[in-house]
């Protein structure tokens, strides 16, 4: 048997790669398709400063639930936390159908957040059990493979129920994806799990929850619903880095700490981390930017907004399933830097592509960056999981997805309360092309900074290739953080 065989669909794992293939869908056509209809939502429903908690609630409750899911994952098992997750997202995608205003649909936002953060970090979690670092390297194809195809599938769906149907029908097609991916698993995967007593730290998780909440409402809503030097401005910024502080020290004393500290005094594990965080910030900042500033103004359709920002989508699971073959030669560092020269490029030309509105050059420099960020995630993912053992394998991967959706949750609200501030000072409105064009341009000048901050977790990221975290893994990982 070749080894292509060995990981591909005829093998003893096949059933189980397509399955996780299915439920990667899920969370890879969200990630996409809600952006193109955002204009026709807001139409229908109004709202437009709150629209960024569309993105912005769902990427909190994401990363919220992710290091309870994953510390779950490493006590009870993989599979039925996969379960819960599928099940989540399918009860928020059918509320969000039939949301009735801009508030009860945030609302079901965050319902679909909190089952997204069971499905991509223990299915990442599960081909890290199934497959060796090498044979990661060509699984990964795979699993790109499914973000390319999402890549246009998602917006060309979002595109086209916005244009010609309804934008509900943007929630309503992941029902179907759920029930048949969570029959595959239950049909097909097989763990064995050892039972133990586990004390799962809820106190930690909630304090987190609110923490992290205020932080995102603080930053969304400072100069909208208030004054940025009103008291409750300073009150949330504060109450906010108070419990984050309770947090640290809950951690320190938990039993079994929902995020355990440890994973940040390891060199690899924070900088991988970082480097995690950067990418979600990058991400969102032109998923959820590009379309609007494309639709408002350039005049695209939302269909063709949606081609634009899917070249996004598309150049990265090009190069990331080629990133294995990089890392193999390289190392995982040299083929990260690689990476975020080729998304520093494209950011800077989406900023000068902004200047005159045009889907082509804006589809083009989101296709650059694409391919920039498909050689930076997989590899450091892939580097940081493969360093620990199967009882640290899903805590560390859902302390990477954590990083990297706060990363998105920070990054939205960051560039939400930008882009408002551009427009409010602008005295235009929100509809107004000239308005919009001057928020996004400011916004994707924010994304080129994010790029640039990103390279720094990359510089103190160690020196490792695939045969140290294959054969010391101990050492590689536990080598003391120095940032």
């Amino acid at each position: 048997m070749t080894d292509q065989a060995a990981v591909g669909f005829r093998s003893e794992r096949g059933p189980v790669l397509i399955a996780l293939m299915l439920s990667t869908a899920l969370v890879a056509i969200e990630s996409t398709i809600l952006a193109t209809a955002v204009p026709s939502i807001v139409a229908d429903l109004g709202g437009f400063a709150q629209f960024p908690w569309l993105f912005s609630i769902f990427l909190l409750a994401q990363a919220v639930s992710v290091p309870v899911y994953a510390k779950l994952a490493d006590t009870v098992g993989r599979k039925p936390i996969m379960l819960v997750g599928i099940g989540t997202f399918l009860v928020g995608s059918i509320l969000a159908g039939f949301a009735w205003d801009m508030t009860s649909l945030i609302v079901f936002r965050a319902i679909q957040g909190l089952g997204a953060g069971a499905v991509l970090p223990v299915s990442i979690t599960i081909t890290g059990d199934l497959y060796s670092v090498r044979e990661r390297a060509r699984v990964q194809g795979y699993i790109a493979s499914v973000w390319a195809a999402s890549s246009v599938i998602g917006p060309s769906l979002g595109g086209l129920f916005a244009e010609y149907a309804s934008w509900r029908w943007i929630f309503f097609v992941n029902i179907p994806l759920c029930l048949i991916a969570a029959w595959m698993l239950i049909r097909n995967y097989h763990e064995k799990v050892e039972r133990q007593r586990h004390r799962i730290d809820i106190g930690g998780a909630l304090v987190l929850t609110v923490g992290l909440t205020l932080l995102i409402l603080a930053v969304l809503e400072g100069g909208q619903a208030w004054a940025w030097n009103s008291w409750q401005s300073i009150g949330a910024f504060a109450l906010a880095a108070v419990l984050l502080a309770v947090f640290v020290l809950i951690e320190r004393r938990a039993a079994e700490p929902v995020l355990p500290l440890w994973l940040f005094s390891r060199r690899l594990l924070l900088t991988t981390s970082l480097i995690s965080f950067g990418v979600g910030a990058v991400l969102i900042g032109l998923t959820s930017y590009v379309p609007t500033f494309l639709e408002l103004s350039a005049g695209a359709s939302p269909l063709v907004s949606g081609l634009s920002v899917a070249a996004l989508t598309l150049g990265w699971p090009i190069s990331a399933s080629q990133s294995g073959k990089l890392f193999l030669r390289i190392g995982f560092r040299n083929t990260a830097f690689i990476g975020l020269g080729i998304a520093l490029v494209g950011t800077v030309g989406l900023v000068a592509a902004s200047l005159v509105p045009n889907p082509v050059t804006s589809a083009l420099a989101c296709f650059i960056v694409g391919l920039g960020l498909g050689l930076v995630a997989s590899p450091t993912l892939i580097a940081a999981q493969s360093s620990v053992a199967w009882s640290d394998r899903g805590v560390v991967t859902g302390a990477n997805m954590f990083l990297r959706s706060m990363g998105s949750a920070v990054g939205v609200a960051v560039f939400g309360a930008v882009a408002n501030g551009v427009i409010d000072r602008s005295g235009l409105g929100a509809q107004s092309g000239a308005a919009i064009q001057a928020a996004t341009t400011t916004v994707f000048i924010g994304v080129v900074i994010a790029t640039v901050a990103t390279v720094a977790g990359a510089v103190a990221m160690p020196r490792v290739g695939v045969d140290d975290v294959e054969h010391r893994p101990d050492e590689v990982s536990a080598a003391p953080s120095e940032a």
